[in-house]
């Protein structure tokens, strides 16, 4: 049988195998030399010398067969997802496989674990030998970690690969021919189109596939496009530290947990990032420890689904005890047992350092139990802020949605909330236009929107998308017009019950996390309080609490604590108090 028909049937049997990713990788390389028809061609600049270019033909001919598969199959997953240089794979050897300080430009889009993802990423081209920069013209590799979120998520990736072709085309020969690689949720999504469509892209490697880069770029090298886009069960990045792309950084992202389970009817995330897993809970406390160690003052945990975080990695923590909802919510799935639940991680992160801010997100509304919201009240380090996604206001709506609440459950969840924390901030996301949605389904956003009273929101109008349980089973109904309309409605709305809660907080006294300089001033800071509010105030001399000496400035990193004179829908303003510590300035700010 031909090594490519045997590749192809091995890929069907192996998707979520130890091997899948390998298969993928050897099905994109081997094609041009198969006597089957082949969609994806070298590249212009892949014409190097002919030498260079028979021996790597004559390495990938003797590559691994389906016998090789077969023999390999019941290899542990992570001694075959983190090849290193003393372990190259049978096409390529150890030297091809670094990086030789070529300079790696990423660009990111999209969310949090996106940003996150940019670590990862970095980390793992760091350690093969790759040089990082900032300038695009001097870059030998520009990866873009991309999000596919939305239609006008996807269309602006397109756009900049436009421009970054006039970059390729005009390389000077003199240097080693550029790569250009999308990463991310784009890249799962589309897949080949990418490469059909745009020739110009030579690597794809999607959120599980990180750890391939390397080998990749290596299989670039020689003019070939190359990808790897399986997701995988278990891929949570455990051992790989995040490299903190700023020095001056006051706060981090660290991920808990990938993927996510609930098939929300609009959502893509299922498809591109693949099933729930979390990392272990030791992995994670390290990673946090290290963050402290580095003076860090504010660490996000992350993932899709947060707060449904489950750590089975222990079998004696393997017990029956079911999962605890919020009250009238349930999942999509099958009630699931056992394991670290997000309570146990979220109380032993914040005991590592109390002067350390510990915020999450996004999380689920159904996976709010007592204890998750009883743990927050208590800790003065753990924010109190949470962000609860609605999306719509109408119980016929989320009901299409597949949410697993209706309104007045959300709305009983809300009341729960502010009764357990006084105080608490909240926000939302929101979407217009769903499919189906009527003015009188609009409306009732729109009262919600009015009762909450959110402190900060996210709201955008539908974009369906393709794999996704409405795009089988809904139409699209509602006109891009309509959908903008309501969207605006919705913005105005939310921005005036933003602002009325926003000034409760004027005359108040609050801790607000140093970030910077204000953006629009020179002679301003801004920061971030409890909430997550932006907070603006003059950068002048002030007392520091924690030390009897001169009066000092307010650097990143700090605490100070600031009177709030005024507020919008998006930032308050007041004057600075005194430099303090976390710890110190719970006697001031307490919610009454």
């Amino acid at each position: 049988m031909h090594h490519l028909q045997c590749i192809l049937r091995a890929q069907r049997g192996l998707r979520w195998g130890p091997l899948a990713s390998g298969s993928w990788l050897l099905l994109r390389t081997c094609r041009t030399h198969s006597s089957f028809p082949s969609t994806a061609c070298p590249s212009a600049e892949g014409q190097q010398e002919d030498g260079v270019q028979k021996d790597f033909s004559s390495r990938l001919a003797t590559g691994p067969t389906f016998q090789h598969f077969l023999r390999s199959a019941s290899v542990p997953q992570e001694k075959l997802s983190s090849p290193n240089v003393d372990d190259p794979p049978p096409y390529l050897t150890a030297d091809e496989l670094l990086g030789r300080h070529r300079k790696v430009y990423l660009e990111t889009y999209g969310c949090q674990m996106n940003v996150n993802d940019t670590e990862i990423a970095w980390s793992i081209l760091q350690k093969s030998g790759y040089l990082r920069t900032n300038n695009l013209q001097e870059a030998d590799v520009i990866l873009l970690v991309t999000c596919s979120i939305r239609e006008k998520a996807e269309q602006t990736i397109w756009n900049r690969l436009n421009q970054l072709k006039v970059l390729k085309t005009k390389r000077p020969c003199s240097r080693v021919p550029l790569k250009i690689g999308i990463l991310g949720c784009m890249a799962e999504r589309l897949k080949e189109e990418i490469l059909k469509r745009e020739k110009m892209v030579d690597i794809l490697a999607g959120p599980d596939a990180y750890r391939d880069l390397p080998r990749l770029l290596a299989v670039a090298e020689s003019g070939q496009q190359a990808a790897n886009v399986l997701l995988s069960l278990d891929e949570t990045y455990a051992d790989i530290m995040p490299v903190q792309t700023s020095s001056s950084a006051t706060s981090a992202f660290v991920s808990i947990m990938r993927g996510c389970d609930n098939m929300c009817s609009y959502c893509i995330v299922p498809f591109t990032r693949g099933r729930e897993r979390s990392r272990p809970v030791a992995s994670i406390l390290e990673e946090v420890r290290k963050l402290s160690e580095q003076g860090l003052k504010e660490v996000t945990l992350l993932g899709q689904n947060v707060n449904s975080f489950r750590d089975n990695s222990e079998v004696q923590f393997n017990n029956a005890v079911s999962t605890n909802l919020s009250r009238g919510f349930s999942a999509n799935y099958k009630t699931k047992q056992g394991g670290l639940r997000f309570a146990y991680l979220l109380d032993q992160v914040s005991r590592i350092d109390p002067e350390m801010r510990i915020r999450f997100t996004s999380p689920h509304p159904k996976d709010f139990p007592d204890e998750v919201l009883q743990l927050i009240h208590e800790r003065d380090n753990i924010c109190k802020q949470i962000h609860l996604p609605a999306q719509s206001g109408s119980s016929r709506v989320l009901e299409a949605m597949r949410r697993g609440y209706s309104r007045e459950a959300y709305v009983d969840l809300i009341h729960h909330i502010r009764e357990a924390i006084p105080g608490v901030s909240l926000s939302s996301d929101f979407i217009a236009g769903f499919c189906g949605e009527t003015e009188e389904d609009h409306l009732q956003t729109v009262s919600l929107l009015q009762e909450v009273q959110y402190n900060m929101g996210f709201l955008f109008s539908y974009s369906m998308r393709q794999k996704t349980r409405a795009y089988h089973r809904l139409k699209d109904d509602v006109p891009e017009e309509v959908k903008l309309r309501r969207l605006e409605e919705l913005i105005t709305v939310f921005r005036e019950e933003a602002t009325k809660a926003n000034k409760t907080s004027v005359g108040c006294t609050q801790l607000v996390l140093v970030e910077g300089l204000s953006k629009r001033s020179a002679t301003d800071l801004c920061g971030r309080n409890d909430g997550n509010l932006k907070v603006i105030f003059p950068d002048v001399e002030m007392e520091d609490v924690t030390n009897s000496g001169p009066r000092v400035r307010a650097q990143p990193g700090d605490y100070v604590l600031v009177k709030i004179t005024s507020a919008s829908s998006q930032t308050l303003k007041g004057h600075v108090l005194c430099r303090t510590t976390l710890k110190a300035s719970t006697a001031y700010c307490r919610p009454e």
